[in-house]
């Protein structure tokens, strides 16, 4: 047992070690023996548990799906509460997991992995499925379709995601916070819109600890 505690260890290291050096240098750039070494582990090792490159760029992209389906799991909260949070999930992941970062990327770049998982595809097919779920409830204006917010959402979080390359602050909670506070009066009426935290549920996304911020957010300085 304490043998395979260790072999688990070794190669989450080395996935860990993989995703920051594929995120900061690039795929191309980053080499076997850089990811050993930075993962402390011997290239034996490594070469026992990844025979090359492309199979450590699976287990990165694998290791990100596993935390886009914690992110998308599902929670006590209305449907599009739970889009808020996840929302917000995912873009703080973003900037703080390079993994999820790594995944996001390599998943995107088919010829360098094997694998047919792209994690941008399941993000949008999930979002798309939790706002029908909205639109069924009842959550959602009567003169707004499924189809327009999850293209919105999608697309705002494709775009947090790449400005967040060139300022990380896009990455943090108040520009997704703006976004929601902005959209959420016509997507659900002036009526709902106190049933909805546009900061998302701070028992429920990480880093939320601070107070939640109501959809009628004052306008604020957006990074530059």
């Amino acid at each position: 047992m304490a043998r395979q505690e260790r072999a688990i260890r070794t190669r989450n290291a080395l996935v860990e070690s993989a995703a920051v050096l594929f995120d900061r240098d690039g795929y191309e750039v980053a080499s076997l023996a850089t990811i050993s070494a930075r993962a402390g582990v011997s290239s034996g090792a490594l070469h026992f548990h990844f025979p090359s490159k492309a199979a450590l760029a699976d287990a990165v992209v694998a290791a990100a799906g596993d935390r886009l389906l914690r992110i998308t799991r599902e929670r006590e909260a209305l449907p599009l509460q739970t889009l808020i949070d996840a929302s917000h999930e995912l873009v703080q992941g973003l900037g703080s997991d390079a993994v999820l970062r790594a995944g996001f990327a390599l998943s995107a770049a088919p010829e360098r992995t094997r694998t047919d998982r792209d994690l941008r595809r399941r993000w949008r097919e999930w979002v798309e499925g939790i706002v029908v779920r909205s639109e069924r409830a009842g959550l959602l204006a009567p003169d707004v379709t499924a189809g327009d917010v999850a293209a919105a959402v999608v697309a705002v979080a494709a775009g947090h995601e790449a400005l967040g390359h060139q300022d990380p602050r896009w990455l943090e909670r108040a520009p997704l916070t703006r976004f929601w506070a902005f959209l959420l009066p016509r997507v659900v009426g002036a009526a709902r819109v106190g049933l909805f935290v546009a900061a998302g549920d701070r028992e429920r996304v990480p880093g939320g600890d601070q107070e939640p911020v109501p959809a009628e957010l004052p306008q604020a300085e957006l990074p530059s």
